[in-house]
């Protein structure tokens, strides 16, 4: 079961953290999103690796917070990933 939450939360992150980066994200929406739900998975492991149990529950800041920086990260690296294959 919180694998669907980590989906759930991921997406949605994935749309906040997208709107929060600044610049042209390259890949659209879908792309976003997808990267968002990977994004979150990554949070999990980060927060893990922090100290931090962020697959408490579904509404627990932790979670929510741990895959909004994952996701983040995701994004970041995504966006220097696709910049670089673009330019190429």
């Amino acid at each position: 079961m919180w694998i669907l939450s980590w989906i759930v939360i991921g997406l949605i992150m994935g749309a906040i953290a997208r709107a929060i980066m600044p610049g042209r994200a390259s890949g659209g929406w879908v792309v976003t999103l997808v990267v968002g739900v990977v994004g979150a998975f990554v949070g999990g492991f980060i927060g893990r690796a922090f100290g931090s149990d962020p697959n408490q529950e579904f509404w627990s800041f932790s979670t929510w917070f741990w895959a909004f920086i994952g996701s983040l990260v995701v994004l970041l690296i995504w966006g220097l990933i696709s910049g670089r294959r673009s330019k190429a």
